[in-house]
Parts: structure tokens; C-alpha cells; sequence
């Protein structure tokens, strides 16, 4: 499957002359296809039609293929895919085209087994029209090594760029999640509050400082409740990044409260030995807010 129009594709700059270099294609090797590809247009139909006998055969042609204008488009664009193959051209365009098949391949999910598969039972059908070709011995084998060569640095393209979009996509979805997992709210007027949950690591924490120092200076906020009664473990790491935290939030002239410190996390801290300085604590978030409601001015009379 391929995408043949628009820009250039999104993707490191690969030298198509390091590529034939590093899979050791000559000139010579790209004459020799370039030379046969009169007989392989003769025959491509037919390969073509062999190729999608054997995907119907997989489990994942269903999924992928199963409507018969998808079918057809994707066979136009396969026998596009082998003509440009076939001219022996190894440069810009022919890279970014490649690019965009594992672009293609990515963006709809198929899986990278299922295109190995592909890749290998052309060769298997290149090899079976070879050996019906009227040719000397040395030059079929010569040719099908350069043909095995260049399918090589496609195969090699496209599992590069498949593997790039998927662990973007993989980085965005965590990224949406961590943001997910840091919503500081302005519960009053110049009162912040983040409810942790789970693992802090130096990457969650680096991300609720940014979201913490950010609504800071949004709001002008006075104080900053952070409560950890949902994480689960505090080590030497962890509590050291608490500490960083509020003593960034000070600095903007916001003062910090952790709240939710268990028996359990109070003696882990103390028993690692962690200094905790001036940081302000209390047992839940209940008493963090109503200590922060008085600091603010603010009196809570139970109605009734």
C-alpha cells in the first residue's frame, strides 16, 4: 500500500547512496534489474494475481482487504510499487517512497510479520518467473541477488519508518496521559490542588512541576496542595522529587502542602533519612484544605 501524492513525507534523511553502499548495490546490480524489467512487466499481472491468491490464505487479509475497491486500489499501487522497482533508480524519491509504505503500513495497523511474509513470497514468485526466463545460468543468478539486494534496503526503509510512527504514536499517547495524570485545578481563588495516583518517576515528576510552576503563573495562586495518598510507594527518589517540587513552587512565592502522608510513608521517609526541611505535611487532604482556606481569610461554618 502506498501513498503517492502530497509533500514529502516526515522521516530522518537517509542518503540514498549510503543505502546501496551499506547493502553492497552496485551499478551493475541496478543495470541488471533495470535490463530484466522488460520481462518482468511482461509477467507482473500474473505475479500480482499469484501474490493476492497467497494473502487470501492469511488470517489478516479479512481485516485489511477484504472490500473489493480497497483490493483493487492496492493492486494498482502494488504494480505502481514494482514499476518504480524495477527502473534500478536508487534516489530521493524512490527512498521517500518507501518511507511512505511504512508510513501506510503503520497508519492502518498491519502487522510488520504479515509484511516480512509479503516480501518474502514475491521473492519466492520472482525466483519461480527467473527460473522461466531465457537466460544464462550466471546472469539469473546475478540478477536475482540484485533484485534480493535492493528488496533488502525496502524491507530495511519501511521497518524503519514503521517503527519511527509507531513509537510516536506511543510517545503522544503517553504524553496525553501524563497530562491526564497531572490536572492542577484552581479549587478557590489562590488555591491550587493535583491529586497524585500511581508511580512517581523523574519524568512524571519533571512533567507535574511544568504543570505545577505553569498554573502557578497563570493563577498567581497562594498555595499549592500536592496529595499523594494515591501513590503507592515513596522511596529516596520519589520524596526527593516532593521536596524539589515545593521548593519550586516557594520560589514563586507559592507555598506547598502535601497532604495524604501515611504512618506508612512518614516512617519511610524517616527511616531513609530524608531531610524534609520546611515543607508543610498533614495526614489528609481534608486538613490541607482547611488549613488553606483559613490562610487565605477564609472561614467554613458547617450549615444547620
Amino acid at each position: 500500500m502506498e501513498n503517492w501524492g502530497g509533500s514529502r513525507p516526515h522521516h530522518t534523511y537517509v542518503d540514498p547512496d549510503y543505502l546501496t553502499s551499506l547493502y553492497e548495490i552496485s551499478e551493475s546490480d541496478l543495470q541488471l534489474i533495470r535490463d530484466f524489467k522488460p520481462i518482468f512487466m511482461e509477467h507482473m499481472d500474473e505475479m500480482v494475481e499469484e501474490w493476492y491468491a497467497w494473502l487470501k490464505t492469511m488470517p489478516e487479509f479479512d481485516q485489511f482487504f477484504s472490500d473489493e475497491e480497497t483490493l483493487s486500489r492496492v493492486q494498482g499501487m502494488q504494480r505502481a510499487y514494482w514499476e518504480v522497482f524495477m527502473d534500478g533508480v536508487v534516489d530521493d524519491d524512490y527512498v521517500d517512497r518507501r518511507h511512505l509504505v511504512g508510513e501506510a503500513h503503520a497508519r492502518i495497523g498491519l502487522p510488520l510479520n504479515t509484511y516480512f511474509a509479503g516480501m518474502s513470497r514475491f521473492l519466492t514468485l520472482f525466483e519461480k518467473m527467473m527460473a522461466k526466463a531465457d537466460m544464462k545460468p550466471e546472469d539469473r543468478v546475478a540478477t536475482t541477488s540484485a533484485v534480493s539486494k535492493l528488496l533488502h534496503v525496502d524491507t530495511a526503509i519501511v521497518v524503519d519508518t514503521y517503527n519511527h510512527i509507531v513509537e510516536d504514536t506511543l510517545t503522544a499517547q503517553a504524553k496525553s496521559l501524563m497530562e491526564m495524570s497531572t490536572p492542577v485545578t484552581q479549587i478557590w481563588g489562590g488555591i491550587l490542588l493535583l491529586p497524585i495516583v500511581g508511580i512517581i518517576d523523574s519524568a512524571r515528576a519533571s512533567d507535574i512541576m511544568n504543570a505545577t510552576l505553569t498554573k502557578i503563573g497563570e493563577t498567581q495562586a497562594r498555595i499549592f496542595i500536592l496529595d499523594i495518598s494515591g501513590v503507592g510507594v515513596v522511596d529516596t527518589a520519589v520524596a526527593n522529587n516532593l521536596i524539589k517540587i515545593t521548593r519550586a513552587t516557594r520560589l514563586m512565592g507559592c507555598e506547598c502542602t502535601i497532604s495524604g502522608v501515611s504512618p506508612a510513608i512518614a516512617q519511610t521517609i524517616v527511616d531513609l533519612g530524608i531531610e524534609v526541611g520546611r515543607i508543610k505535611t498533614t495526614a489528609t487532604m481534608k486538613d490541607a484544605l482547611a488549613d488553606a482556606f483559613t490562610r487565605v481569610g477564609m472561614q467554613i461554618t458547617v450549615a444547620g
